[in-house]
């Protein structure tokens, strides 16, 4: 019977439930053998017993002479103890055929086997050549400088354990008991299928209204990463038949499935509905979950084969990964649950939530002047590949809750595969092209950093709480005619940046704008029919401009908020928008057209108490320098 479930939305838990009974027992795949060269970073599958000693033979650790002990009593730099010298010496990977007797000595190399009747080395430093004898200075003991057979590794002993990874002191084990195959647990074969009209393979061209497939590279290492085996299986358009064909052959070399995209509930939805059609029971058991991203996430099971189809935003797609699949595969790796190393951070400032989804939200960690961590929200949204890259961890907001206040403890869960990133300079505030030439120049020095472009207003802020070393702003008080200055207080201290061009951008030759004063041309934009503007976001120094020269006016567009000045000119370089408001620099890599506005500042802001701080020392000479004040002019900055 066909199914039509299509987005009736479970909640979380339902989803994961509903899902671990659809496929069952979770445990190991299998067992395979592997060459020795191939088994770094593999699981055992069992115990690994020695099938030898080691040493096979008793073995002397340094060079010098193999004696019985007793002859040696006594014996010092003023009187030496006469042994006579045995002809022999012992030849490296060969027992030795003599026999120490009382009163005599035989020569033996490091590693040598250690011949009949000797008990004991006299390191070469300790003896002398006297003819045919050897004059030994230090008295030993018996057993002094001997590994005997089996010290390191008895025969039948349990050298490594079941499930253990091996690394390279592991493997180097393992060619010491004389194994070159090992039998580890199978990786689960993952088949990774990306859908869609618009999917273009990377380092093809890209047509207009495409996007480059991210997810299928994003997947395949999260699948290496949760102890699977990734198989890449292209990119098939919206095409019922070639899903349908590419699904079969996936579910014939594939433990799990992947499908990226086509989850959403509109007309071009067909992964479900093929999914619906072509799997065995007990197929779809979930199609849309109260997940805030990763709503139309589609959970299925043919025949104990998971099928999971995730959301095409890459966000969304790797959250519902690491949510309901890695745990997955990591059981079928024959791996552990993996235990999250929470830790708690305060929120910067107010953050809300939709009720009746769990949301959860990346955050990247600063800690404040007290050394407590603070979790700055990311928000690019589910369709953004950057922010996972960038972030720190996320924390969960529960599908009850609507809001969060500033100030409000959370527990920041990682990122599977990474790690918070120890970084020397804080930087939170506005995003500006020179502030990057200055943090690459500091890079090229050895001085890392990290940047949240959260806007003149909130760096200022977060600058007042003690969370950054420094903020980026362009703050124009309309009072005064000045930037920046009358926004301080007594504890911050303003560094002089560079100036830059604001104006008008828009696309070359359009009349409602070309050749005219930017102010008239935005005042005269404002309340024309179907010209549509893109704004900036709240508490950059841009969006005040704007306010200042809108007024009242509200024109189309208003309310679409760009991060920055190259997300300013994209939109409009693309169509999406008309005119906005960006610095020249933009507007001449875009080509478009550009009416000044006139020249703001850009400047940095710095809490007193840190300005001793060798980052941000670093970060102020070079700002100073002349070689990084040319690299800002070479950009179109005004330094």
């Amino acid at each position: 019977m066909k199914q039509a479930q299509f987005l009736n939305v479970v909640d979380r838990d339902e989803a994961e439930r509903r899902f671990r009974a659809a496929i069952g027992e979770l445990g190991a795949i299998g067992i395979e053998v592997v060459p020795l060269d191939a088994a770094l970073g593999r699981l055992l599958a069992e115990d690994v017993a020695s099938p030898i000693d080691v040493p096979g033979f008793d073995r002397s650790n340094v060079d010098g002479y193999a004696v019985r002990a007793a002859d040696t009593f006594g014996a010092s730099e003023h009187e030496p103890r006469r042994l006579r010298r045995l002809p022999a010496v012992v030849a490296m990977g060969r027992i030795p055929d003599v026999t120490v007797e009382p009163g005599t000595a035989l020569a033996i190399p490091t590693g040598g086997a250690v011949p009949r009747g000797a008990d004991a080395i006299v390191m070469v430093e300790h003896t002398l050549l006297d003819g045919d004898d050897v004059l030994i200075t230090k008295a030993t003991i018996p057993g002094r400088w001997i590994t005997y057979a089996g010290t390191d590794v008895a025969q039948g002993e349990v050298v490594l354990r079941a499930k253990e990874r091996l690394t390279s002191r592991e493997t180097g084990v393992l060619a010491a008991i004389g194994l070159d195959r090992v039998a580890v647990l199978a990786r689960p074969r993952v088949a990774i299928l990306s859908t869609g009209d618009e999917i273009v393979p990377p380092g093809r061209p890209l047509p207009p209204g495409s996007v480059y497939d991210s997810n299928a590279r994003i997947l395949a290492d999260a699948v290496r990463e949760a102890g699977g085996e990734p198989i890449l299986a292209g990119i098939v358009p919206d095409d019922e038949t070639s899903v349908r064909e590419a699904l079969a052959r996936c579910l014939a070399e594939a433990h799990v499935v992947l499908l990226s995209g086509g989850t959403s509930k509109g007309p071009g939805d067909l992964n479900a509905r093929v999914l619906a059609e072509a799997l065995e029971p007990p197929g779809i058991v979930v199609h849309g979950v109260a997940l805030k991203p990763g709503k139309p996430l589609c959970l299925a099971v043919s025949a104990g084969k998971p099928v999971v189809v995730l959301p095409g935003f890459p966000t969304s797609a790797i959250f519902t990964f690491h949510e309901f699949v890695a745990p997955v595969i990591r059981a079928f790796a024959g791996l552990s649950e993996r235990a999250d190393d929470t830790v708690a951070a305060r929120l910067p400032f107010r953050v809300t939530s939709e009720h009746g989804r769990t949301e959860y939200v990346l955050v990247r960690l600063v800690p404040d002047e007290h050394g407590e961590r603070v979790a700055y929200p990311i928000g690019k949204g589910s369709g953004s590949v950057t922010t996972f890259s960038q972030a720190d961890g996320f924390f969960i907001v529960d599908e009850h809750v609507e809001m969060l206040d500033a100030g409000d403890t959370v527990v920041i869960h990682p990122i599977a595969g990474s790690r918070p990133r120890q970084v020397d300079l804080v930087v939170i505030g506005s995003h500006c092209v020179g502030l990057d030439v200055l943090l690459g120049r500091l890079a090229a020095r050895g001085t890392t950093s990290k940047l949240i472009a959260v806007g003149s207003e909130a760096g200022l802020a977060a600058v007042r709480r003690g969370e950054c070393d420094l903020a980026g702003v362009h703050l124009y008080d309309p009072n005064t005619g000045t930037y920046n200055e009358p926004f301080l207080s007594p504890d911050i201290e303003l560094v002089r940046g560079y100036g830059r061009m604001q104006g008008v951008v828009f696309r070359p030759g359009d009349p409602r704008f070309e050749g005219k004063r930017a102010e008239d041309a935005v005042r005269e934009a404002a309340c024309a029919e179907g010209i549509v503007m893109i704004n900036r976001n709240r508490g950059s120094g841009t969006r005040a401009l704007y306010d200042r020269l809108l007024g009242d006016a509200r024109p189309a567009g208003h309310s679409v908020e760009a991060s920055s000045h190259r997300a300013v000119a994209a939109a409009v370089a693309q169509g999406r928008a008309d005119f906005g408001i960006a610095i020249d620099i933009v507007a001449r890599d875009r080509g478009l057209g550009f009416l000044p506005l006139g020249e703001e500042r850009f400047d940095f802001v710095v809490p007193k108490n840190r300005l001793a701080r060798p980052a941000v020392r670093a970060f102020l000479a070079e700002l100073a320098s002349e070689p990084a004040r040319a690299a800002l002019r070479d950009r179109g900055l005004l330094a």
